[in-house]
């Protein structure tokens, strides 16, 4: 397994809009490459929750089954984390996240060696992600959302988060034996201004 896609990468496709409304180009291949994101995307998900503060995470597939993720909002609002557990990595437990939208357009690019989760700020919402690899259930992972070595400032506004069974249950950081190698990038702030692919 070879995470190919580079860091994680706040991306904004351009928008071309009229008095009718506007399109873009969510994806192409030559211009994710262009801004170091070189993946081949495999399989589509499309995620639906019904109340604001639905919080699904942190989420990862081991070796050698990982998967790059590439998360988009398609309808409301989500804040959308990635967090470093590439064994040996100087950014160790460090986390990122940034706010997508239907109205803002932006993605996450979320490469392999990352857990990945989001909140729903909004009821209604609607995410679509890339990933590289199919699902792979022997290779599911996932770490707490409320691990205090990862102390996540999730914008709960004082609420529980609303939870599966599964996600309710899984370990903290401290438990678990990472089997991702550093590829010698450093987690690094995301660019105020996204770049344009």
């Amino acid at each position: 397994m070879k995470a190919g896609g580079g860091p994680v990468k706040l991306l904004c496709p351009r928008r071309f809009g009229d008095e009718r409304g506007w399109f873009s180009e969510t994806f192409n291949s030559a211009k994710a490459g262009a801004v170091g994101v070189n993946v081949t995307f495999v399989q589509d998900n499309h995620s639906m929750s019904r109340s604001a503060y639905v919080l699904r995470g942190l989420h990862f597939q081991t070796p050698p089954c990982g998967q790059d993720k590439l998360i988009r909002c398609v309808r409301g609002r989500i804040w959308d984390v990635a967090v470093d557990i590439r064994a040996g990595s100087p950014t160790f437990r460090r986390w990122v996240a940034a706010e997508l939208s239907a109205e803002n357009g932006r993605q996450l690019f979320v490469p392999i060696g990352f857990a990945h989760g989001f909140l729903t700020l909004e009821p209604d919402t609607e995410v679509e992600y890339k990933v590289s690899s199919t699902y792979a259930p022997d290779h599911d992972g996932g770490l707490a959302w409320n691990d205090p070595d990862l102390a996540i400032a999730w914008p709960l506004d004082g609420k529980a988060p609303i939870l599966s069974d599964k996600d309710a249950r899984l370990p903290s950081l401290h438990r678990f034996d990472s089997p991702f190698p550093y590829d010698g990038q450093p987690l690094q702030d995301l660019p105020t201004e996204p770049l344009v692919p």
